[in-house]
């Protein structure tokens, strides 16, 4: 059963975004809606350190054309965080309730925005169900090998020697400090960035357990750079569009990630701004527009 918190009621219908609750296997996934139903479905996903709260401007930009599905992983946001032992925190798993979260809400095409670990889930979504997907975004959600950068190197010694040391080497990326960090990394001016998206996903990351969430899902994100053959096999094969809207600064996925894709779907729109990882922060109004011509022409068109 879906149950709902409707907020903004002096919105229009076309705008007003509902706050959601939807059973997914054994998980109750919190979800952020907006938009008419009838409209063509944008499905959501956010990635580290984030929920769907960085969709937040994007929604309002879009609700009025689009149907905004923003879902928050779990272990993120508001969506339950099973107990490491009950929960197995890799990403198959995570697409695994994600796609028990799509069939929930009986959503059979929709295009995927991605960002960050949402890359991987999204990615694992298009491979077991590339008829749903109409059209993919990535805002600084990777793909190749070439996008990873230096940041990666601790991460990388990590996936390859598995080890109590290793994994403590890596205990202050799960943190308040480290989330700030990334957030205002590359961003030429931090007063762009508002302070709400950063501390509250630093409140969430000291909950109790969830460091250790955070550092599981670390080490198996190795298992999406394994996947990175298949996911290019698919771009090829299927063609989807594509269109990349960048943080160039990001210190953990590089330009070069993005620019990549040309090899594999020589349509892609690349488009790239002088700022961070969470270019949402401070791009919101550039990227809503070139999101929304993109999925004019190649979402919308085909209804």
């Amino acid at each position: 059963m879906t149950t709902s918190i409707t907020d903004n009621a002096s919105a229009s219908p076309a705008t007003q975004i509902h706050y959601r609750y939807q059973q997914a296997g054994d998980v109750n996934v919190f979800y952020r809606e907006a938009g008419d139903p009838a409209a063509p479905v944008l499905l959501m996903l956010h990635g580290f350190a984030g929920s769907s709260f960085m969709f937040r401007d994007l929604i309002a930009q879009l609700a009025d054309r689009y149907h905004l599905i923003a879902p928050d992983l779990p272990a993120f946001g508001f969506t339950e965080a099973p107990a490491r032992g009950e929960y197995a925190y890799t990403f198959d798993q995570l697409a695994k309730t994600i796609e028990q979260f799509t069939d929930a809400l009986n959503l059979d095409s929709y295009a995927v925005m991605v960002h960050d670990y949402g890359a991987p889930v999204g990615w694992r979504l298009a491979l077991a169900h590339p008829q749903r997907v109409t059209a993919l975004i990535s805002q600084n959600g990777n793909a190749y090998e070439e996008g990873l950068g230096e940041a990666w190197a601790p991460i990388q010694k990590y996936w390859r020697e598995p080890t109590s040391e290793n994994r403590r080497s890596l205990s202050e990326f799960p943190t308040p400090a480290s989330i700030k960090w990334q957030y205002l990394e590359g961003v030429a001016d931090q007063s762009l960035v508002s302070p709400d998206g950063y501390t509250l996903e630093g409140m969430q990351v000291l909950r109790p357990g969830n460091a250790d969430i955070q550092l599981d899902l670390l080490l198996d994100y190795a298992s999406n750079v394994k996947m990175y053959p298949l996911f290019q096999h698919y771009f090829r094969q299927y063609q989807p569009p594509l269109l990349a809207v960048w943080g160039k600064n990001d210190p953990f996925f590089m330009a070069a990630g993005a620019e990549a894709w040309t090899r594999d779907l020589p349509e892609a729109e690349i488009h790239f701004y002088d700022t961070g990882h969470f270019a949402l922060e401070t791009h919101a109004q550039e990227i809503g527009i070139d999101v929304r011509d993109f999925l004019d022409r190649h979402v919308r068109q085909s209804k």
